[in-house]
């Protein structure tokens, strides 16, 4: 007796790979030149929006959709604009627009703040994440589906 493949639900272990490409073209993110990422769905490794995309895919889907960065990470949020003093940082560190700065947080986490404008005493760094206000396409590539130990 042949048993049907599983089917992605919470709580199952997904190998898969996937990619995030925006409109343009430019590709974001992507594991297929890597190795593939293992998650359990439901674990928090990826954003819901994009968990619930692969609900119900087994082993051997492949799909692409267009999503909003809005609906993902949410709106673009003026409040998330914030001046920092050049001497904040290395003197040493090269500095321009749009670079993409790394920060910890006194928890410990860390974000990514990307320069807007600079000039000779200061920069202002936009904290929301990059692909808010964007639309990308995601592409999955589901190599095995398990139910979770």
């Amino acid at each position: 007796m042949n048993k049907a493949p599983l089917r992605i639900d919470p709580g199952y272990r997904v190998t898969m790979h996937f990619s995030l490409t925006l409109s343009d073209g430019t590709e974001v993110l992507s594991t297929y030149q890597e190795s593939p990422l293992e998650f359990t769905l439901g674990d928090g490794t990826m954003e819901p929006l994009l968990e619930y995309a692969v609900l119900g895919l087994k082993a051997g889907d492949e799909q692409t959709l267009e999503v909003s960065g809005d609906e993902v990470y949410g709106p673009r949020d003026e409040a998330k604009y914030h001046w920092l003093k050049r001497t904040d940082f290395p003197q040493d560190m090269p500095l321009e627009e749009s670079q993409v700065v790394a920060f910890s947080t006194a928890q410990g986490e860390e974000i990514a703040g990307t320069i807007l404008e600079l000039n000779e005493d200061q920069l202002l760094l936009d904290f929301n994440h990059p692909l808010s206000g964007k639309t990308f396409h995601y592409r999955v590539s589901i190599i095995s589906v398990e139910m979770a130990e």
